[in-house]
């Protein structure tokens, strides 16, 4: 079962991933160093499919997509936030990063075991026994997050 990695409101990109380390662009250099000046134990602790849940303004800061790189390569399967910084949303979006803003990521605590129907938007809260709803993806979205990506997607369509 995928467990929460909670952290607060306005986490921003220089603390998903320290500019100190944006020489590399490889995910896999990016996810050793993912939240370490916010949480250090995340990289020893993480594993694939866990889930990160925020409050308001999750990726605000830069432009970059080293954040939701790093994020993902992480082995975060999804971040649930109750808001997000518009570029990070749509830089998520592009390299496959399932991202989902909902008002109840309050109600997560660090250590829930989650799981997400991202059909129907449902996020199920194991631990504490809730249900918290979302928007579901349309279908092209699901269709990029499928692909592994917005350029992925675009190569498999041509």
């Amino acid at each position: 079962m995928p467990k929460a990695f909670k952290y607060g409101a306005n986490i921003d990109t220089d603390v998903i991933i320290p500019a100190r380390y944006l020489n590399t662009s490889k995910p896999s250099e990016l996810a050793v160093h993912c939240m370490e000046d916010i949480d250090a134990d995340f990289v020893k602790t993480v594993r694939q499919g866990d889930i990160i849940a925020a409050g308001a303004n999750f990726g605000c800061g830069s432009s970059r997509e080293h954040a939701p790189i790093a994020i993902k390569a992480s082995g975060i399967s999804a971040v649930i936030a109750v808001s997000f910084a518009r570029i990070f949303y749509r830089n998520a979006i592009n390299i496959g990063l399932p991202i989902l803003e909902c008002e109840d990521a309050e109600k997560i605590s660090n250590g829930d075991d989650i799981s997400i129907n991202f059909d129907t938007g449902e996020i199920q809260n194991h631990t504490k026994n809730e249900t918290y709803q979302t928007i579901g993806f349309p279908q092209f979205v699901k269709d990029i997050i499928a692909s592994g990506g917005l350029l992925a997607s675009l190569k498999k369509e041509s």
